[in-house]
Formats: structure tokens, sequence, C-alpha cells
């Protein structure tokens, strides 16, 4: 990685089944970035407000309840409308393989589900946000 990047991972909505989560922000501080875990039931305005606030370089969003084509969309929207469109957003979960070009097609640039390995997550979004930041340049915050 070209630095450590900043990752929230969130659980959208009333899902309150985190193991995953858990384990996927353990793997990826392992990795060496920098993850902030917002915990169970968050809106999606609070996802989006964790980002902005963590300076958050990804968004990586895990639901198991079914709501991911309303609940995913909802947080790239909010990303989007506060100017955010380079946080890279990423899910996993119980999730169709129907649905997953429909979550592309709304901004989701990945999704994982159920054996999905911890080295191919860790080392996709490692690569996806190297190259953001080759293309784009370090992102920076007004002070």
């Amino acid at each position: 990685m070209l630095r450590p990047y900043r990752v929230v991972i969130a659980k959208p909505g009333l899902d309150g089944h985190d193991r995953g989560a858990k384990v996927i922000a353990r793997a990826l501080r392992d990795a060496g970035f920098e993850v902030i875990y917002t915990g169970v039931h968050q809106s999606p305005e609070q996802i989006v407000s964790a980002a902005l606030q963590e300076d958050a370089d990804a968004v990586g969003l895990s639901l198991l309840s079914g709501a991911h084509l309303t609940l995913f969309p909802q947080v790239v929207s909010g990303l989007r409308a506060e100017g955010l469109e380079d946080v890279v957003v990423f899910g996993g979960g119980i999730i169709p393989d129907d649905d997953v070009a429909a979550l592309g097609r709304a901004g989701i640039a990945r999704v994982f589900t159920p054996g999905s390995g911890l080295d191919e997550i860790t080392t996709w979004l490692a690569g996806v946000l190297d190259d953001r930041e080759a293309s784009l340049g370090p992102r920076s915050v007004d002070p």
C-alpha cells in the first residue's frame, strides 16, 4: 500500500449480525489499514457522517438482512451529496448473485459474498486505493 488507508466498516439498517464485519475489520487492520468500525444499526446518514468525519478512503458495508438494494445505494448517494465521490464503497454479506450487477450500477465497487478470502479482500482494496491515489493524487481535507 502507498499509505495506511482509512476504512469505515458499517452495518446499515436493522441487521445486528456483525461477526463478518468484525472479521473484515480485523483483517484490514492486520493488513495495515486504519479501520473505524461504526457498530450495528447504522442509518445511511450516520455512515456518511462517519466517513466524512473520519476522512475515509473507503467504506465497507456488511448486510445480511436483504435490504442491500435499498441501503447500499443510499450510502453511495449520501457520499456523493457530501462531495465524497472518490470514496470507494464495497459491500459484503448474504447478497444474491442476481443483485451484484445492480449494486455495481449503484456505485458499489465490489461485492464480497460468503467464501471470499480475507487476502482477496485486503489485496483488492489496497490495489483499488493505490490506483486511485496514483491517478488522483493524495486526498486532502480542508483544515
